[in-house]
């Protein structure tokens, strides 16, 4: 599912305001920048309250973020939806007892990890990330959320890079997102 097709006015003032930096951070990676969404505290608030009106009635407990940009959206759209927000983070950034969950980018290889217990069996579960580009990151958050017991009901993210077709990966996961970016 996609926003990007709607005519709400909110989605074009989000796109205009995402800058692209071309071979960044390698040559050949046209980077999706939001900082400059950032700036701009209505476009901001839009971005985030398209999320919650599409997730305040669906029971959703717990909102995991993946790192670093996961962290922007998902605490907002937890607090307004009622629900718990789970940091999914880079290796040895969470202090205590994790579970890790290797994958491969776009670009290389990476792991994420979440706390033992962070989850509980049962929990119906929102994966928050800027971006789906090959979807390797999300499909390992989803894969932590799975081994902790959660459901994962949808994954939702601010961009979807269609072209590299990341959202065949996610085992059938329904997929929010507010642009496109070809």
């Amino acid at each position: 599912m996609s926003a990007c097709c709607n005519d709400d006015p909110r989605i074009h003032d989000i796109k205009s305001k995402i800058r692209v930096v071309p071979n960044f951070p390698k040559p050949g990676i046209m980077f999706q920048d939001i900082t400059t969404l950032l700036l701009d505290p209505k476009t901001f608030k839009n971005t985030v309250d398209l999320f919650v009106e599409r997730y305040k009635n669906k029971n959703i407990s717990v909102v995991a973020g993946i790192e670093a940009r996961g962290f922007i959206f998902g605490p907002p759209i937890a607090l307004a939806i009622g629900a718990k927000f789970v940091p999914l983070r880079k290796p040895r950034k969470l202090p205590g007892e994790v579970i890790s969950e290797e994958y491969t980018l776009e670009y290389g290889r990476d792991c994420l990890e979440m706390h033992i217990g962070a989850v509980e069996p049962d929990e119906r579960a929102l994966v928050v990330d800027d971006l789906i580009a090959t979807g390797g990151t999300l499909c390992a958050a989803m894969n932590l959320l799975e081994r902790a017991g959660a459901e994962v009901v949808e994954c939702a993210c601010l961009i979807e890079l269609p072209d590299l077709k990341g959202r065949d990966r996610l085992k059938g996961k329904p997929l929010y997102v507010l642009v496109e970016s070809h």
